[in-house]
């Protein structure tokens, strides 16, 4: 198939960091108290864009810059008729994205309400994980293994951090994720069994039975489980290391557990 683009000059450009919706990119990739008020995030790159797209989810707006790939195009002309695209001077663009190699698009999405099931049988709980790099991964993975929602303790990294969301390679357009207080994740988990992870559990994970009802919990690597966390009945499990090190990285953790119930689930049934 062959794609005819619209000229360039028929998109308006933007040249100066006082446009309006200059100042809005740079408010929700700065403050977090806007990106939750506002109910807006950022998605950057072309997959990350277009897996929103493919998900219901319509950008308010898409800014990209001279250089993007004919996939870029192709996917904003397919959007031509819904959503307004803007040229955005180079320069300019890079003050709007913080990674090394930009691919020089970005959206503009509301956030939705995805459907929780009525009676949920695989979460996850992080508790206090601060690093946008690891909440981002960690959602990749609960996405990835069929988790039905990720519950937020108070502590957490904003979700919709665009670092979280580069992190999370999508799972924020398919995955439940919810900001709770304990008490709310106490009454959401009530049925279910949570494991913990934590180095002196008293089964090693592959011993423990995740085909039940359950939840993950996981701490950070730095400080562990919070005292709120603590207070959850739960059921800590350990994962061996043969090596020296004294802990593994929480979204690794994570992963580790995540795919041990997606493995005992696909065995059993």
């Amino acid at each position: 198939m062959h794609w005819k683009f619209r000229k360039m000059q028929t998109y308006k450009k933007i040249a100066s960091d006082q446009n309006p919706k200059i100042k809005l990119v740079t408010q929700l990739l700065t403050q977090p108290r806007k990106r939750r008020k506002s109910k807006l995030f950022l998605a950057e790159g072309v997959r990350l864009v277009e897996q929103g797209i493919q998900q219901g989810f319509k950008p308010q707006f898409i800014l990209f810059c001279e250089g993007l790939s004919q996939r870029g195009l192709q996917l904003i002309e397919t959007q031509a008729n819904t959503t307004q695209a803007f040229m955005v001077d180079s320069a300019l663009f890079n003050k709007l994205t913080d990674t090394e190699n930009s691919q020089g698009i970005l959206a503009v999405f509301d956030e939705m309400d995805l459907v929780l099931p009525d009676q949920p049988n695989f979460l996850l709980i992080a508790d206090n994980i601060r690093d946008p790099g690891n909440l981002g991964t960690i959602l990749r993975s609960a996405e990835a293994a069929g988790t039905q929602a990720v519950l937020l303790s108070p502590g957490c990294a904003d979700a919709f951090n665009p670092k979280v969301v580069r992190a999370g390679m999508g799972a924020h357009f398919t995955l439940p994720i919810l900001s709770l207080s304990w008490a709310e994740i106490d009454a959401f988990c009530k049925n279910m069994t949570i494991f913990s992870a934590e180095t002196t559990g008293e089964i090693v994970y592959w011993q423990a039975d995740f085909c039940q009802p359950c939840a993950l919990l996981i701490g950070s690597e730095a400080f562990g489980l919070s005292s709120q966390a603590q207070k959850l009945q739960q059921q800590p499990v350990s994962i061996p290391m043969a090596g020296r090190g004294e802990s593994l990285n929480a979204s690794v953790a994570a992963g580790i557990l995540l795919f041990e119930v997606l493995r005992q689930r696909h065995h059993k049934g």
